[in-house]
Formats: C-alpha cells, sequence, structure tokens
C-alpha cells in the first residue's frame, strides 16, 4: 500500500514547525509498512489533487497568506477545492485553515478574498488568542495544542466544528467551537504542531485516507506510551 501526501507550501507555511505534522503521518504509516510519497507543492508549481491522497497545508503569517493568494487563484484553489468536495483527506493548520474559508477581514478593515472552499469566514482583531488549548472531536478524541492567531473564524451552517472546547479559544472565543470539519478535511487552530502529540487525531486522518484509497484501513496498533505521556503532560500542567 501506498499513500501520498501534497504539502502545499512547505517552504513558506511551516510556522511552529508544522512540517511536523508530516514526519507523524509518514512515522506511523512506514512503521505500519505503508509507503508514503510526500511532494512538495510550492509556489508556481500545478498539481493535481487526483493525484494524492492527503493534502496538507501549514500555517503562516497575514503577509504570506496575502502573498499567495495570487498564486492560488491560478490553478490551486480548484484542485483543493474539488479534492475536498471528493472526499480526499485534508488537514489545515491555522493561515491554511484559514484561506479555506471565504475571506479575512482584517482589524483596519482590509478584505482578503480566500478560497471560499468551505462556507466559513475570518475577522482580525487587535488582540491575539495565544496558549495551550485542547478540545475535543465528536470520535472522542482528546486534541491539545498550542494557538495563536488574531483572526476569529466564525462557521456557517454547512460546516460542522472539528471539536469543541475543553479549554482555549479555539475560533473566536466565543461560541466554544475549534476548527472546521466538513467531509474529510479538518482545519485546526492547533500548532505544535499537532498530529505527533495525538496519536489517536493522527490515525483518523491515515484511516480515512486507507478508506478513500483502498476500501478499508486495517491500521495495527503501535506503541503510543511516549506521545500519551506528552499529551497527558500538556494537559496536566495547563489545561486540567
Amino acid at each position: 500500500m501506498m499513500i501520498k501526501i501534497a504539502h502545499l507550501y512547505p517552504d513558506m507555511l511551516n510556522l511552529y514547525g508544522d512540517r511536523g505534522n508530516i514526519i507523524a503521518l509518514t512515522e506511523r504509516m512506514n512503521a505500519r509498512g505503508i509507503e508514503v510519497q510526500t511532494d512538495a507543492i510550492t509556489m508556481g508549481k500545478t498539481f493535481n489533487a487526483d493525484d494524492y491522497d492527503i493534502l496538507f497545508i501549514g500555517g503562516g503569517q497575514d503577509f504570506e497568506q496575502d502573498v499567495l493568494l495570487d498564486d492560488l487563484k491560478k490553478g490551486k484553489d480548484v484542485q483543493i477545492h474539488n479534492a475536498i468536495e471528493s472526499g480526499k483527506v485534508m488537514l489545515a493548520i491555522c493561515g491554511g485553515y484559514q484561506m479555506l474559508g471565504k475571506y479575512y477581514k482584517t482589524y483596519d478593515g482590509k478584505m482578503l478574498e480566500y478560497m471560499g472552499a468551505l462556507d466559513f469566514y475570518t475577522e482580525g482583531k487587535p488582540e491575539r488568542m495565544i496558549g495551550n488549548y485542547a478540545y475535543k472531536t465528536k470520535e472522542g478524541i482528546e486534541v491539545v495544542g498550542f494557538e495563536n492567531h488574531s483572526g476569529r473564524t466564525y462557521l456557517g451552517e454547512s460546516v460542522e466544528p472539528l471539536g469543541k472546547m475543553i479549554k482555549g479559544y479555539g475560533n473566536n472565543g466565543e461560541d466554544g467551537t475549534e476548527g472546521v470539519r466538513y467531509k474529510n478535511t479538518f482545519g485546526t487552530y492547533s500548532h505544535g504542531p499537532v498530529l505527533p502529540k495525538n496519536p489517536k487525531f493522527a490515525d483518523l486522518l491515515i484511516a480515512k485516507a486507507l478508506e478513500n484509497k483502498y476500501g478499508k484501513a486495517d491500521l495495527a496498533p503501535l506503541d503510543d506510551t511516549l506521545e500519551e505521556k506528552a499529551q497527558q503532560q500538556v494537559m496536566k500542567l495547563y489545561i486540567k
């Protein structure tokens, strides 16, 4: 078995080591005998989403997102939208998450038209929402991470939150939601990176990618003792 990953803008969107999510996915699949091929999709490089099983886009600062918009709108946005609608697995972090939405309105009134692939929008505020936080997915998976964003994201009716807040701000600090979920696309504000210390969440993505490609996902259990200790330590020190 082989899983192919498209890593969008790895040279520009790697805030807080978000590349570590690719490493975690690769290591967990390799440990189960699954081959992984990762292709870097940089500015100016076209790609066909049908060739990939997982799409990943990391986080960046506002000015980097602004720079990337022109490149996205030269065809990558269409490929990403088609991948989302076809049920491909996608993980988007912070700024990458925001760019999947309709728009970003900065706190000083500048309007950035984003991809519009998902039904949500983001509005910037002068105050940042920063800190270790945790949320729970509908599968009951507790996810810990680190958030640092000034944007407040508000979900539309056609999407659902990735999780409900345990502690922290999440999407906007108001409605108790974190991230977005639509079909097999997952957006989150969780830096850190998120997957190494949340192995159950990583395996959820892997399982869905395998189900899409091969019709089933029999994931052999791995020794997650260290990962679970790391998660528990974060929960103990900062969350509960």
